[in-house]
């Protein structure tokens, strides 16, 4: 068959790169098409970009907080050299991607960088050449989604693509969305020295991780400066005479800045889709799938962010494995229940499972909570800001959900998970050694709270 294969891939990112590789460990011919650089949107202009950025936010607040620690600093001339600050993210971005073109490569992909789509006879079209697969994966990822509001097409209005290419700090920022994306962005450039406003719809930052860590959040959010403006739409983006831009909100209110994020989520990226545009069925604006990562036409799976389920790398990479696997004659699922949500501003935040409002109405709970403040690693190392809270089913002790804030939560939310998923419950955590001192011993603690058996805690 000329240009056939068992398996060709469409997207280089955290889900199809993973897809290809799994393919051609089992033994299929594969084909990967990607349009930009491997690695899509995490390694490029998302997860690794930001975390860059954020951990260079990390060492300006050790440096500003260096004082009390009889560390004798003069912190009056701190700035940052943007140029450099986007000189290191590249390093790193092209330190990663060549990483996994070289995966890609040992393992015996073929890679072609262009745009490919599905025609209506079931083959792939790139730049003029067709290809021909058995079976196919979509993993298109997603992109910025742009609200419909007058001026949002403005000169100095970015995505949180475009931001990420910025060689001067801007002075003021307006960022609309407090969710994950902007949240970060907002703790990044406001350490970096821009007056920043986040501008949220709804009643709170980071509303799906809930109340709890929100509270922590939002006093970090005011320690580090950075303003919000809460339950408020923007109607509109308009330039001034200053050549400022000059937001509105619902309410009527204005805030001027030099520049704005659009920080609104991410949509599908349905490009790939081709001449089968109408013809796959799909779930709002995501292309749908079952457990095995099937779509509605036989022979062809789609993975990550384009079908919705749940725009995590992390998760695309799993269901990237999963859609291989069946791909080349299997029959797995996709389990997200365990998969951790992280939120990388300081203090981090990060959750897995239930929320309590959701637990109430399947289990007879039980919560325990310990604060870093009562963390001896946490004191040592000044972090005090969060808390570990455990959900867990009286009955049995199985711990149906964790939320964490604190300097390393992303980290330790992979202790939750795991536990989680092999169904260790909170009995067998309390009962776990956990080396001291370390932030970790909270989640330890946490659960012998919710046992009523916490030894460093106050009797309640």
């Amino acid at each position: 068959m000329k240009n056939g294969f068992d398996v060709a891939v469409i997207g280089g990112g955290p889900g199809g790169y993973v897809a290809a590789i799994k393919a051609s460990q089992l033994g299929g011919s594969v084909i990967l098409f990607e349009k930009e650089a491997v690695g899509g949107t995490c390694l490029n202009r998302g997860c690794i970009p930001t975390k860059t950025y954020i951990k260079t936010a990390e060492y300006i607040k050790h440096i500003k907080n260096a004082r009390s620690r009889g560390i004798q600093i003069d912190v009056s001339q701190l700035g940052v050299n943007m140029v450099d600050v986007v000189a290191n993210k590249n390093e790193v971005v092209k330190k990663l991607t060549t990483g996994v073109a070289g995966l890609l490569d040992s393992n015996r992909v073929k890679v072609i960088k262009g745009t490919a789509e599905l025609t209506k006879d079931g083959k792939i079209r790139c730049d003029g050449q067709s290809y021909e697969a058995k079976t196919i994966i979509l993993a298109g990822g997603s992109k910025p989604r742009l609200l419909d509001i007058p001026g949002i097409k403005s000169q100095g209005v970015l995505t949180s693509d475009t931001l990420l290419d910025l060689e001067t700090v801007p002075k003021s920022l307006v960022i609309i969305g407090g969710g994950v994306i902007g949240c970060e962005f907002a703790t990044a450039f406001a350490a970096f020295g821009s007056a920043v406003t986040l501008v949220e719809f709804t009643d709170q930052l980071v509303k799906p991780m809930g109340k709890d860590i929100y509270k922590v959040l939002r006093k970090a959010i005011k320690a580090q400066g950075i303003k919000t403006v809460l339950n408020a739409a923007v109607a509109s983006i308009e330039r001034n005479e200053a050549g400022m831009l000059v937001v509105t909100t619902s309410d009527q209110k204005t805030i001027t800045a030099e520049k704005v994020l659009v920080a609104t989520g991410r949509c599908a990226d349905l490009e790939c889709l081709g001449e089968l545009h109408g013809a796959i069925e799909m779930n709002g604006g995501f292309v749908a799938v079952d457990h095995e990562m099937r779509t509605s036409i036989p022979g062809v799976f789609c993975i990550g962010d384009m079908n919705g389920q749940l725009q995590l790398a992390h998760a695309a990479s799993k269901m990237g494995e999963t859609a291989a696997v069946n791909a080349m004659g299997g029959n797995e699922k996709v389990d997200l229940r365990y998969v951790a949500n992280c939120l990388y501003t300081l203090p981090e935040a990060a959750t897995v499972g239930l929320t309590e409002e959701a637990a109430k109405k399947e289990y007879d709970i039980s919560i325990g909570t310990f604060s870093l403040y009562a963390n001896g690693r946490a004191l040592a190392s000044g972090e005090t800001d969060g808390f570990v809270k455990v959900i867990i089913d009286k009955k049995y002790g199985e711990i149906l959900g964790v939320q964490m804030v604190g300097p390393v939560a992303a980290e330790m939310i992979c202790e939750a998970a795991l536990c989680m998923s092999m169904e260790i419950t909170a009995h067998e955590v309390a009962a776990t050694v956990h080396p001291h001192p370390t932030y970790c011993e909270a989640f330890m603690e946490a659960c012998a709270d919710a046992l009523g058996k916490c030894i460093h805690l106050p009797r309640k």
